[in-house]
């Protein structure tokens, strides 16, 4: 398989289980690997051909600044489900990573992967 990605993608949202986690939204950062074939991409050079890794991104963005999650695990099965619901992606892989969540580290979350059944 080949591979489309979204690296560091920083958004603002609300996402955590603390009272002051739910009023004050914090930096999100978001990875996502997503398994396709670019084949026929390749040969035709036409966008309708690829995987828009411009409008993926901007729907996890969306997602992410406005769900409200309690957990990144939740977040993070959102946003593969939503990679998955692309046309030509086949599986992918998300990091979901809270930067201010504790002290003394560059950020904590989780990475899944998921593929279509």
């Amino acid at each position: 398989m080949d591979k489309v990605f979204i690296k560091d993608l920083r958004v603002s949202g609300i996402i955590g289980i603390y009272e002051h986690e739910r009023d004050t939204p914090q930096e999100i950062v978001i990875n996502a690997v997503m398994l396709t074939d670019i084949r026929k991409a390749a040969e035709t050079d036409e966008i309708a051909d690829c995987v828009d890794y411009e409008k993926v991104a901007n729907r996890i963005r969306e997602h992410a600044q406005t769900v409200r999650r309690m957990t990144v695990e939740a977040l993070a099965e959102d946003l593969a489900q939503l990679c998955l619901e692309t046309p030509g992606v086949r599986g992918v892989t998300i990091r979901v990573e809270k930067t201010q969540a504790i002290a003394d580290t560059g950020s904590v979350g989780v990475e899944i992967s998921r593929e279509k059944a």
